[in-house]
């Protein structure tokens, strides 16, 4: 169930990096301004709803935290 979680938050935080960097770059923000957005981004992630979010058997491939309302 450890290794399920730490997977699952790995997943969120690269989703949450790569997300924070188009919409900052689509905002017109500089390349340090896209790393600040990066890190604001993983700064916000609510990692106990991304935990919450797994099934009972630990498995994360049926996961999709964008559909359990985690961004």
């Amino acid at each position: 169930m450890l290794h399920a979680a730490a997977e699952a938050v790995r997943a969120a935080c690269l989703r949450a990096a790569l997300d924070g960097y188009e919409r900052a770059g689509m905002s017109g923000l500089c390349e340090e301004g896209r790393w600040e957005m990066v890190v604001d981004a993983i700064r916000s992630l609510d990692v106990d709803a991304i935990v919450r979010a797994l099934p009972a058997d630990g498995c994360t491939a049926s996961i999709n935290p964008a559909e359990k309302g985690v961004r």
